[in-house]
């Protein structure tokens, strides 16, 4: 596939950076070597953008992609080559792996781009305490995003006769309405983050932002094992008849493209599903609907992209780190960037006025939950719990998920045995 052929403006902007880096550029030449997993068509475009750029500068990119959501087999990849002494030079790592990393003493240090940059006035404080280690910058956000929508499709909620949801209840009962019609109601993915992804939003759904935190961040036994928990496990394993058969093992981007293509109505995903409804020249508010899962709308679950840098010894290949680590943060490339992948910009204070409507709702979200105190990390994707924990509740809540016989209190508990391990 040819990238960016569906974004002229995109292109005429990335030419005139191009142009203005390489007049710039007079460093010596260096690599870096890139760990990432955004394979699908609008990651994959969206990390082109940056491969463009670090090249414009003279340096190189070798890229070094692994394909599976939420980056699993990318972090075993990763695990494997530092184990060997060979990490590459700049992963993508989110959260508390960033802190696991450090502990190892394997990071670099991004302080001397970070004080060029003023990534502390810059960065809203929950973004920067993430990127750093024992006080250093080790690692530069690429954006946030947004975990807990729900994407659907109008046309086939038209077809239908329902409205889109705002309550369970709603979606159950619209649930039926579309099966009469011949839709899928919920397009699912059924692998554990995926899974995991959809609990994590009924979690919060159910029992707002403190309980949230008590569960996945405390490891709050009490709270694991309450009638609310009860309460969330039913109705996640009752999503079930929504779903269709199909689902096991189905990549995620191809069950937003069951959305996309109206053979299904909705899927709960995070935002990094708009960038596939934009890669296929749908508009937002037209053409696909955004909305804040339901029982979420004042509340907000991050999921923070960063790369980390890995210490390297030739000054060339530190030099071209840097220069990855300052292009990730400019307005153009957060901009260009943000726009394709879906979310939204790591700094602020960029001009909103060209990202969709969908776009422009989660900005205000995220700053009205920040305010608010109902910003919350993502469990599913990296950024609430070590990934020890992170494992052990995956396994619990996807088994839970696909076995008929395991009963709500019987997974809380599994869930509270986890967790007290972990303490």
């Amino acid at each position: 596939m040819r990238p960016f052929t569906r974004f002229p403006l995109f292109r005429k902007t990335l030419l005139g950076l191009t142009v203005a880096a390489a007049a710039m550029s007079t460093t010596q030449a260096g690599e870096v070597e890139v760990l990432h997993w955004w394979t699908s068509g609008g990651e994959a475009q969206a990390v082109g953008v940056l491969k463009d750029l670090v090249e414009a500068e003279g340096h190189s990119w070798e890229d070094f992609a692994v394909a599976g959501g939420a980056g699993d087999s990318a972090m075993t990849v990763l695990k494997s080559r530092a184990m060997s002494g060979n990490p590459p030079s700049a992963a993508q790592i989110n959260g508390p792996e960033i802190q696991e990393w450090g502990e190892l003493g394997l990071l670099g240090n991004l302080d001397e781009v970070a004080e060029q940059g003023d990534w502390d006035a810059l960065l809203p404080d929950v973004v920067a305490d993430m990127m750093r280690y024992e006080g250093n910058y080790v690692a530069v956000p690429v954006n946030v995003h947004r975990v807990n929508w729900l994407w659907a499709n109008p046309q086939v909620l038209e077809d239908a006769g329902v409205a889109l949801p705002t309550s369970w209840d709603e979606l159950f009962d619209a649930g039926e309405q579309l099966r009469e019609a011949g839709y899928v109601p919920l397009a699912h993915g059924g692998q554990p983050w995926q899974d995991a992804t959809v609990f994590e939003s009924l979690v919060l759904s159910y029992g707002g932002s403190d309980f949230y935190r008590q569960v996945f961040v405390d490891l709050d036994i009490e709270a694991i094992e309450s009638d609310t928990m009860i309460e969330v496990l039913e109705t996640f394993k009752r999503l079930r008849e929504l779903m269709d058969e199909g689902m096991p093992g189905r990549d995620w981007n191809l069950t937003t493209s069951m959305v996309i293509n109206g053979d299904a109505a909705m899927q709960l995903m995070g935002d990094w599903a708009k960038g596939e409804f934009s890669a296929a020249g749908m508009e937002a508010g037209v053409d696909y609907l955004c909305s804040p899962v339901p029982g979420t709308e004042t509340d907000f679950i991050f999921n923070i992209d960063s790369f980390a840098m890995f210490r390297v010894t030739e000054p060339e290949n530190q030099e071209a780190q840097q220069t990855l680590a300052r292009l990730v943060l400019e307005p153009e490339f957060q901009a260009a960037f943000n726009k394709v992948k879906g979310s939204i910009p790591a700094r602020p204070d960029l001009d909103m006025g060209e990202f969709d409507s969908c776009a422009q709702q989660s900005l205000e979200d995220f700053e009205q939950a920040r305010d608010g105190d109902t910003l919350v990390p993502s469990m599913a994707h990296r950024m609430a719990m070590n990934s020890d924990v992170q494992g052990a509740f995956f396994d619990i809540i996807t088994n839970y998920f696909n076995a008929a016989s395991m009963t709500a209190e019987q997974a809380a508990e599994r869930l509270a045995r986890a967790a007290s391990a972990a303490g």
